[in-house]
């Protein structure tokens, strides 16, 4: 059972009665098209036993669950050039479910806002002489649902055991934790409080449902009441550790195809983590669709960015004064190459190999054009194309 197959059976009815927002009917179009004759392909041949096979397009598209594991492969071998051999700290920010009404609302923006506070409550914490007094190397890639689908929008933190001070050297932390976990809830609150409210006083704010100055007034009286959690996680080990570890954040979608058990003529049903073990939880197939069109983010927006001695701007030098104040070489980006591209042509060879005869390999021999229609026939999208 795939999300493909929920949108292809129950999708009639649910576009009978809701209209797609351009980044959702993409999406849609995208997920119900992968895989399939739909976005072409080609035929391949057994050169020892003649059997074929047809072999479609994949999406692409970062919802899509069928799409991310070669994606993520690729993110990661671009990540082992710049792991450091030090410990790594995993911290998540939350923000509160006060704030829902408003991320349905404005998306982008409180997006943006909470990228901006996490990374400055990072940044300033590892500034701090008292902890660090230098430059943080740390990613941040967003989530915003929880096992069942519902909204809960928080960043996970990969962060670097220790800065780079001004003058060259690396600091390590002193204890077995990055920084007081309280002490950032309590600063990352206030710098996503204040980024909201600072435009207000020039008339133009980011919100503009916040504009009237008795409903900001209450929103930020029940902000305050609630606790802003940033939980951190014990160090990581070594950078196969932190790689395997990252990779299970990064290009994660709100549902995999594992979790989804089956759907009746009404109703959906997926597993979710509990305690202890898994149960299954069966939902209205159209309340299912709309707890996964939820976590569609905004067109072209980043989910995961990268800050400090890893942002874009100078993070090659960055990066190799912070191996030089760790004594140690900069990784061979030859061996790099070479180990990849032979891990590359295993999982080609494997491909390639004739389940059947078990001696010959498949090789193209047909090409299968896309077809004209955008989407199938019983699952066209209502909505701007």
């Amino acid at each position: 059972m795939t999300l493909a197959e929920v949108f292809r059976r129950h999708g009639p009815a649910y576009l009978a009665k809701h209209v797609l927002s351009s980044a959702k009917a993409k999406v849609w179009r995208a997920i119900v098209a992968c895989r399939t004759a739909i976005l072409g392909g080609h035929v391949e041949t057994c050169d020892g036993c003649g059997v074929t096979r047809h072999v479609y397009h994949s999406c692409r598209n970062r919802h899509c669950p069928q799409c991310q594991t070669r994606a993520k492969e690729q993110w990661l071998a671009k990540r082992r050039q710049e792991l450091l051999p030090v410990p790594y700290f995993h911290l998540v920010f939350t923000l509160p479910h006060a704030l829902h009404v408003l991320i349905a609302l404005r998306p982008r923006v409180i997006y943006e806002v909470l990228f901006g506070a996490a990374s400055a409550t990072l940044t300033e914490f590892g500034a701090n002489p008292r902890w660090l007094g230098g430059k943080l190397a740390f990613s941040l890639v967003l989530h915003t649902w929880k096992q069942d689908l519902g909204r809960h929008v928080h960043v996970h933190a990969l962060v670097a055991g220790g800065a780079l001070t001004p003058e060259g050297e690396w600091k390590s932390p002193k204890r077995r934790f990055l920084f007081p976990v309280r002490a950032l809830s309590t600063v990352f609150r206030g710098k996503f409080i204040a980024a909201l409210s600072e435009p207000r006083g020039s008339g133009r704010p980011l919100v503009a449902e916040l504009a009237d100055e008795k409903v900001w007034r209450a929103l930020r009286q029940q902000w305050l009441a609630h606790d802003w959690v940033v939980y951190a996680k014990q160090p990581l080990g070594g950078p196969e550790q932190v790689l395997e570890y990252l990779g299970r954040y990064t290009h994660r979608v709100a549902i995999s195809n594992e979790r989804l058990v089956g759907m009746d003529e009404t109703t959906v049903r997926f597993r979710v983590r509990a305690t202890p073990g898994k149960r299954v939880l069966s939902v209205p197939a159209e309340e299912f669709i709309d707890r996964f069109l939820l976590h569609v983010l905004p067109s072209g927006f980043k989910r995961i960015r990268h800050y400090g001695l890893l942002a874009p701007a100078a993070k090659a030098t960055r990066l190799a004064l912070a191996r030089q104040a760790l004594s140690v070489p900069p990784p061979d980006p030859v061996i790099k190459a070479t180990v990849e591209d032979f891990l590359q042509r295993v999982d080609r060879a494997q491909w390639a190999r004739c389940p059947h005869c078990h001696e010959g390999r498949f090789v193209p021999t047909a090409v299968i054009p896309p077809l004209s229609q955008a989407t199938p026939q019983n699952a066209s999208v209502r909505g701007p194309p």
